[in-house]
């Protein structure tokens, strides 16, 4: 007999940000997505590179494209700062050397292909990390570490080959002078 996969916990919140409740991760992210309460991250190696990822394939939304390091989700109760380290350990093996949150207020809400429907609050934060990377083969497929100018080329150029919060997040980051 096989253990049950423990259940995750997201904060759904009401349009003014509120907390409102909690539901399962596995059914949040669906045709009809409650806003709910999530946050990014952009990390960066000791030479000022930024580290992309390539999503999963087995992921629910936005499988195979590339996006920022990694993402996730608080649970209930749990400081931001304290899930972003625990999603960094979690999906690329790593320790966060430095964390600053860049974008506190950053909300967006997208639809895939297959009409999944993310609607996030999602504070950006930006990490310094000395760590090799050994991302879950279940979380990411692929990574590098790109040239910061570079990566913003790419995007600009070809927006349907990254995740839209990536996008999005990227001139509000890093605006062009």
């Amino acid at each position: 007999m096989t253990a049950a996969k423990p259940v995750e916990l997201v904060v759904l919140l009401s349009e003014d940000g509120t907390p409102t409740g909690t539901a399962d991760k596995a059914f949040v992210h669906g045709l009809d997505t409650h806003l709910h309460l999530a946050f990014s991250c952009h990390v960066f190696d000791e030479g000022g590179r930024i580290l992309v990822t390539r999503r999963a394939l087995t992921k629910k939304a936005w499988p195979g494209v590339w996006t920022n390091s990694f993402c996730g989700h608080p649970g209930p109760g749990e400081a931001m700062t304290d899930a972003v380290t625990r999603r960094a350990a979690h999906e690329l093996g790593i320790e966060i050397d430095a964390l600053t949150v860049a974008l506190p207020d950053f909300r967006y809400r997208a639809v895939d292909a297959a009409g999944i429907v993310e609607n996030e609050i999602c504070p950006v934060f930006t990490a310094t990390t000395s760590s090799d990377i050994d991302p879950r083969d279940d979380e990411v497929m692929e990574w590098r570490w790109a040239d910061r100018a570079e990566l913003i080329t790419a995007v600009t150029a070809t927006p349907w080959a990254f995740s839209p919060w990536l996008t999005l997040q990227l001139p509000l980051l890093y605006p062009a002078s």
